[in-house]
């Protein structure tokens, strides 16, 4: 009954002769909807509405506009800027510490900023470093080397176990992913002795691959992308097999351009992780030790050295985090998508 008043209804309206000040109200209405970009989505198909969606999410978050006093956003402003001091101090006293000579490094109580910048800190590392009997850029090399092979390998394979998982429907599947999830609470220092054990039995110690494999094997990666890839419709990967793609060409065209976000947020988060490994029990020849390696050592040489330390804490630091602030943005949508803390 409802459904048909309010049809009978629309049926009066329509023949009802609307002034002119509706018709230019409807008028800046209809203006205002395709200003926007708003459709009907009641006239659309799952795979249109998916895409229509989409891009209705990024039009929002960038229109959006909160409705606040000018009391508000003084008081939001003091607020956050009190709490960013507190976050930024750490980080702006290692970028000073690094410019400081040696006798404003040891001022008590210390200060935030540089009185008298000085190179020399950098000065005495390269020196340090040109008379290592292992050359500074093979050190470089093996952290390049571990690094990039670790996240390449560790997002492709993260990505293909995710797929059957997200979009297939096997016997197991559920449990499966179960034991992803469960695997996320154990700390590394659980399974070390295990991994231990089976790199040394099949010959992997002492070798960059005792890094660069577990990092393939790492359970958060295949969580946050099993969880972009659940949201993709299916009607869009069956509209893909009509057209004639098998299941490699579906998920590298279809289904990897659609969860960019949950890709690029692994490739920071485990550039960071991989770029700051020293080798740990792993690796003990010296030609074989990542970069992190060889500033450590200086960094663990003695008071003597406090300012190559802090030069060293400030290169081991630029790197991510230059590769972070890139990337925040992925990171955040991320993590809010897939509803980790």
């Amino acid at each position: 009954m409802a459904r048909e008043k309010m049809r009978i209804d629309d049926d009066s309206l329509r023949e009802q002769i609307l002034s002119k000040a509706d018709i230019k109200r409807a008028r800046r209405q209809e203006k205002k909807l395709k200003k926007f970009g708003i459709r009907d989505e009641s006239k659309m198909g799952k795979v249109e509405r998916f895409f229509y969606l989409q891009q209705k999410k990024r039009r929002i978050k960038r229109k959006k506009r909160i409705s606040r006093s000018l009391g508000g956003d003084i008081a939001l402003f003091i607020v956050l800027a009190l709490f960013g001091s507190f976050s930024a101090y750490p980080l702006i006293y290692t970028i000073f510490a690094a410019f400081k000579p040696l006798n404003e490094l040891f001022i008590y109580p210390p200060r935030l900023f540089v009185q008298n910048p000085t190179l020399d800190n950098f000065t005495d590392l390269i020196m340090l470093m040109e008379e290592s009997w292992v050359p500074f850029s093979r050190y470089f090399f093996n952290t390049i080397f571990i690094t990039l092979a670790g996240t390449v390998g560790h997002v492709l394979i993260a990505s293909m176990a995710a797929y059957p998982l997200a979009k297939h429907k096997f016997p197991g599947s559920k449990l499966l992913f179960a034991l992803v999830v469960y695997s996320l609470m154990f700390a590394p220092q659980v399974t070390a002795t295990p991994s231990y054990i089976i790199f040394s039995t099949i010959g992997l110690i002492d070798s960059p691959w005792a890094i660069i494999i577990p990092a393939f094997s790492s359970s958060l990666g295949l969580y946050l992308m099993k969880q972009f890839m659940s949201d993709i419709p299916m009607e869009l990967i069956e509209s893909a097999k009509i057209d004639g793609a098998n299941e490699f060409q579906i998920y590298w065209r279809v289904v990897m351009p659609l969860v960019k976000p949950a890709w690029l947020t692994l490739i920071i988060l485990l550039f960071q992780r991989l770029w700051n490994n020293d080798g740990g029990t792993y690796i003990y020849s010296e030609q074989l030790k990542p970069l992190s390696y060889a500033l450590h050592q200086i960094v663990n040489a003695g008071v003597g050295r406090a300012g190559t330390a802090s030069a060293v804490i400030l290169i081991m630091m630029i790197v991510p985090i230059s590769v972070f602030i890139l990337s925040q943005t992925q990171i955040i949508e991320t993590m809010a998508h897939s509803g980790m803390k």
